[in-house]
């Protein structure tokens, strides 16, 4: 009796459907594979794209590949560029953008999974 494989590959990652030019490949998590611990999406920002400020329910890690990208953390501004990342605390309440001129390349981790419901965003 052969055993089942003890990993998953991702190939044909979850494309997220966005109206802000924003790119995100979800490779696990809720909407790709139903994984609720966690989520990993691949995502490009574009020069001058921005979300509203939200609280999520949930740690997000993020890796800068290139380019650069802003958070507002409760008020303080930080600016990640390639090569750096950050781990922002769930119930923080925070905005991201990409106020610059080229592209934003980055990887998102959030534990656990990112939902929409679970983000928190504001009314802009």
């Amino acid at each position: 009796m052969k055993e089942g494989k003890k990993y998953t590959l991702q190939t044909s990652p979850f494309v997220v459907p966005t109206d802000d030019g924003k790119v995100i490949k979800e490779h696990f998590g809720l909407a790709s594979d139903g994984n609720t611990n966690i989520s990993i999406a691949h995502m490009i920002a574009p020069p001058g794209w921005s979300e509203p400020f939200q609280t999520p329910e949930f740690d997000e890690y993020t890796f800068i590949i290139k380019g650069k990208k802003q958070f507002i953390i409760e008020g303080e501004t930080i600016v990640l560029k390639a090569g750096q990342s950050i781990k922002i605390e769930k119930h923080t309440r925070l905005q991201y953008s990409n106020p610059f001129a080229e592209p934003c390349e980055y990887i998102a981790i959030c534990l656990p999974a990112f939902s929409i419901d679970s983000v928190n965003r504001e009314n802009q």
